[in-house]
């Protein structure tokens, strides 16, 4: 299957899979119908592709107008092949790369104060984890107010439409891929921990 990003400064660049059958590139297709709901084009901004496997969907942000893009994997034949791919569209000026597992880069990019606008989530269908992450990035501050959570998952299963500081904006289904687009209210979600710790001290 031959991937390309789609539009914006790199369209019609082919990006190069990761050798092995153990990542999931988004298709072109999906990538489209994805970005046709959160964009389509961005005017600057900070994008976070948690397991970018081939790093398209950082990319194809980066392409429509995103100012950077972190890339992070724990495959070190993602992490060569998302380097590769972003020095084939130009794009590597804007990127960062690190070959880390989630949790980690997330406390090493707290620890850096980075915060994003952008955030995809594809991680293996094995794990149904994506909820808690993004309850992570939000504890630690990484995600600014209106932020959008793109979370890719099997579309056997199925994540809450209501995450505490989260609103589900839209959910589609391509045959066994799933996409959850979720917003980031980060009022709400302060207000959800003030309520929580209110009902706490009335207990007592």
């Amino acid at each position: 299957m031959t991937v390309r990003v789609v539009s914006g400064s790199a369209k019609g660049r082919p990006l190069k899979s990761v050798p092995g059958i153990g990542t999931r590139p988004t298709t072109d297709k999906v990538k489209e119908a994805l970005f046709s709901m959160i964009g389509p084009y961005f005017e600057g901004g900070a994008a976070l592709d948690l397991f970018a496997g081939t790093g398209g969907l950082g990319i194809e942000a980066l392409s429509r107008g995103m100012e950077s893009a972190v890339f992070v994997d724990m495959e070190p034949k993602s992490i060569d092949t998302v380097r590769a791919n972003l020095k084939a569209t130009g794009l590597e000026s804007r990127a960062e790369v690190y070959r880390n597992d989630a949790g980690r880069a997330l406390s090493a990019m707290e620890k850096r104060g980075r915060s994003f606008d952008l955030v995809f989530l594809d991680p293996p269908y094995r794990m149904k984890h994506g909820d808690e992450l993004m309850r992570i990035m939000a504890d630690k501050g990484l995600l600014r107010d209106e932020a959008l959570i793109v979370l890719e998952h099997e579309s056997a299963y199925a994540y809450p439409e209501d995450i505490t500081g989260f609103n589900r904006l839209r959910q589609a289904v391509y045959g066994e891929t799933a996409i959850s687009i979720y917003q980031y209210e980060a009022v709400r979600s302060n207000e959800a921990v003030i309520g929580e710790e209110v009902q706490d001290e009335s207990a007592n």
